[in-house]
């Protein structure tokens, strides 16, 4: 994609950075690119990132970073004072009137996504607030997006999503193994238990161990009972652990979670079950980045290490929370996905890597 760089904005030499991400865990990996590029361009900044509770483990141990702030429930307006202009630049990774506000007043410099209409009041007076701005356009990778917010600050692009450190596993998988993730965080992205299990069956016909994973979730795990009803061990890892796992792992087969965004991050091999999102703007992005963007729909897709697998029915992508439009609705176009069609997918992302000699 052509972007244009613009005029490099003015720092110190050590300038005090904050970036602003108070969406999903998601969101917040997939703003690292940006936080990259940053480092890149003023190697002796000290970079603060904020962000929402629950999501700071997906950047522990990111070297670009240098301190995570929270942003507590009601606490709004005393963290906005603590911050008050304390950095020579804050960056918002969103276009709400919350993180740019906070951008607004905690930089003596801001920059930001707006809104790509420009004529609605509330766009309009962000973009005279900011001083750096990027239109968020549609159908553009959420990478893509913050690499625009880059381009306006004149500074290079670093596309490369950043994966928490890794951490000791307390357990040894082996050397030839699949990691499944099952779970993802609502109905609509859900593939069949009978689909995984057929999958799992196929692997182990393929000669891998099986790791399947769960985040911690009470209700998350009821329903990964369910699908593996005791046939493949459930294993609670953190992420800087997932991490660990993902690196050495043969093969990553999951539906579309910010899980599967870390897997295709730290290089692994990586199959994800698209329904009805959009993967032009949330396919996961390749570990060596993305060359060619996602086409909107497709039987099987590959980019760098990863491969989307679609069942592409006419109405795809349609974007909605499931056939009946609320985030606890199947989507048929999952519902109706072969497990050949995976596997497909699964024996070209094992053909990529040969599998490792067994340590004596």
């Amino acid at each position: 994609m052509a972007f244009t760089i613009d005029t490099p904005i003015a720092l110190p030499q050590r300038p005090r950075i904050l970036v602003i991400s108070l969406r999903r865990i998601g969101d917040l990996l997939l703003a690292t690119p940006l936080i990259r590029s940053l480092k890149r361009a003023w190697p002796a900044a000290a970079i603060d990132v904020l962000v929402q509770p629950g999501t700071a483990e997906i950047i522990e141990g990111n070297p670009d970073i240098d301190r995570i702030i929270l942003m507590q429930p009601k606490q709004s307006f005393r963290l906005a004072l603590r911050l008050f202009k304390r950095y020579d630049l804050a960056v918002s990774t969103q276009t709400g009137d919350r993180p740019t506000l906070f951008a607004v007043l905690a930089g003596r410099q801001h920059a930001g996504l707006t809104a790509v209409d420009g004529d609605k009041p509330g766009t309009r007076i962000k973009r005279r607030l900011l001083h750096r701005s990027a239109p968020m356009q549609p159908l553009v990778h959420r990478v893509e997006h913050v690499m625009q917010l880059a381009d306006a600050l004149g500074i290079p692009r670093a596309p490369q999503v950043v994966p928490p450190m890794p951490a000791p596993l307390p357990i040894a998988p082996g050397d030839n193994y699949a990691v499944i993730h099952a779970a993802p965080m609502f109905r609509y992205k859900q593939w069949t238990a009978a689909g995984f299990r057929a999958l799992a069956a196929g692997l182990r016909q393929r000669g891998l161990n099986i790791v399947a994973i769960s985040g911690p979730g009470a209700e998350e795990r009821r329903y990964l009972d369910e699908v593996w009803q005791g046939a493949v061990p459930i294993h609670q890892f953190t992420w800087a652990q997932n991490t660990a796992l993902l690196q050495r792992a043969r093969v990553y087969v999951g539906p579309d979670t910010s899980t599967s965004h870390l897997a295709a991050a730290t290089g692994c091999p990586t199959v994800v079950l698209f329904g009805p999102m959009d993967p032009r703007v949330w396919g996961p992005w390749p570990a060596s980045g993305l060359s060619e963007a996602w086409a909107a729909s497709g039987t099987i897709q590959q980019r760098g290490n990863v491969w989307i697998v679609q069942n592409p029915l006419p109405c795809l992508p349609c974007t909605f929370e499931g056939c009946e439009r609320h985030i606890g609705s199947a989507s048929i176009c999952l519902e109706e996905l072969s497990a050949d069609q995976v596997l497909t997918a699964v024996d070209q992302a094992l053909a990529s890597t040969p599998p490792r000699a067994a340590v004596a």
